[in-house]
């Protein structure tokens, strides 16, 4: 370990329900082209956390939720590689209003409904752990992924 401060990427993820069902999107980007994952993005600088995480909602989905109405039920301290770690805010939306469209057709391939029994085999890792973590009711709020050598 060099001592030095840890600078990591923020990410907010948003676990959408419509009852046992969770919408997912499938990338388009080169990071994961193909996999799915929830509604996610990167916080802004000076941004609060559940408003970056309602923004990247809407900007992705079309789907508007009020950040009070965004409850944090994981977190996922997540390392990249040897030089970039992120920590993933996980939020389910308790109120929600729209229709989700896939606003980002640039970058996301589909949006679609999965149930809580019949997940997608290949969602991201990172994504997938936190996840987990909300559906487990794990004891700890915290995962730490990917940090073995």
């Amino acid at each position: 370990m060099s001592g030095t401060t840890a600078t990591p990427v923020i990410d907010t993820h948003v676990i959408l329900r419509d009852g046992d069902k969770i919408l997912f999107s499938q990338r388009g980007g080169p990071y994961g082209y193909g996999r799915w994952h929830m509604p996610s993005g990167k916080l802004d600088r000076g941004e609060p956390s559940s408003e970056g995480a309602a923004r990247e909602l809407f900007e992705e989905t079309g789907i508007t939720v009020v950040p009070s109405d965004l409850q944090l039920v994981h977190v996922v301290h997540h390392r990249q590689d040897d030089e970039v770690e992120r920590i993933g805010l996980f939020f389910v939306a308790l109120e929600w209003e729209g229709e989700p469209m896939n606003k980002e057709p640039d970058k996301c391939l589909a949006l679609d409904w999965f149930t809580v029994h019949d997940l997608p085999d290949d969602i991201i890792e990172y994504p997938r752990a936190g996840l987990l973590g909300y559906l487990n009711e794990s004891d700890s709020l915290l995962t730490e992924h990917a940090w073995q050598e």
